[in-house]
């Protein structure tokens, strides 16, 4: 685990292993979660990244009579 310093102008820099690690690039939006008394930073990804993240996952499931 690494440790960063919050700036007087409450700005923090992430680690070096960390931006390589993730691939983080300057100007890339990040969400800021606070998550059970932390704060998590969250990249935002470009959508034709995001292509076959989910592939492999059981889609099947039981429908409503209704809803059919």
């Amino acid at each position: 685990m690494q440790t960063v310093k919050v700036s007087p102008k409450y700005q923090v820099v992430i680690p070096l292993a960390v931006r390589e690690s993730l691939r983080v690039k300057p100007g890339q939006r990040m969400q800021v979660v606070e998550y059970e008394g932390r704060i998590e930073l969250i990249p935002e990804r470009d959508i034709r990244q995001m292509r076959g993240f989910l592939k492999g996952i059981d889609t099947r499931f039981n429908r409503e009579a209704d809803r059919v």
